[in-house]
């Protein structure tokens, strides 16, 4: 069985359409599908999971921001689903790279789906769910790290591996810790699905 079961379905039925995906802009390529990138500000659609790991906290969270952006909210307004989805870890309390799944404390995380552009704090509709909230998420320059194949703790851990020596061997400066970001649902043939692990520098 696939990962990441909900979300597989999520992206399938935004996959007649152009998914939205947040805009940035390329600064330096590095070579190897490690580039820095700036992106824009953002809205945020976040909400805390106790969970044992990852893939728990994904279909827990999946659930139920899913449900707001298909019509769980006062004004019973489908949303459109974005890309990439995100998940991060980390054993630190204070996060300061949202629009991701963060370890906040042991056992909960914090899991985010980036809202369309079109939207504003003001427009979009209120959550039914009150453990769904919002956040502004300012513009931020992130290194990324561009990588093919099915998302596993493996591979994550071997492209942070990369990521971060490029981080010493480039000399920059980071603020928070390393997430990933998959953009295609989890029955895409390996070789076509876009990975990608990020930290964001200062």
């Amino acid at each position: 069985m696939s990962k990441f079961p909900l979300l597989g379905l999520l992206l399938w039925s935004s996959s007649l359409m152009a998914i939205e995906q947040p805009r940035y802009t390329v600064l330096q390529d590095f070579g190897s599908g490690i580039e820095i990138r700036q992106y824009d500000a953002c809205i945020i659609a976040e909400t805390e999971i106790k969970a044992t790991d990852a893939d728990q906290a994904g279909n827990l969270a999946f659930k139920r921001l899913g449900g707001y952006i298909f019509g769980a909210n006062r004004t019973k307004q489908s949303i459109a689903m974005t890309a990439p989805v995100s998940q991060a870890k980390s054993e630190k309390i204070e996060m300061t790279a949202p629009v991701s799944q963060t370890l906040k404390t042991e056992g909960v995380w914090l899991v985010s789906f980036v809202m369309p552009k079109s939207y504003t704090l003001a427009t979009l509709p209120v959550p039914n769910d009150p453990a769904v909230y919002f956040k502004t998420v300012p513009a931020r320059k992130v290194l990324a790290i561009r990588f093919s194949g099915r998302w596993t703790e493996q591979s994550f851990s071997q492209h942070q591996a990369e990521l971060l020596a490029a981080v010493k061997k480039n000399a920059l400066k980071t603020t928070g810790s390393t997430w990933t970001a998959r953009y295609d649902p989890p029955f895409m043939p390996g070789f076509m699905r876009r990975n990608e692990v990020m930290i964001e520098l200062r």
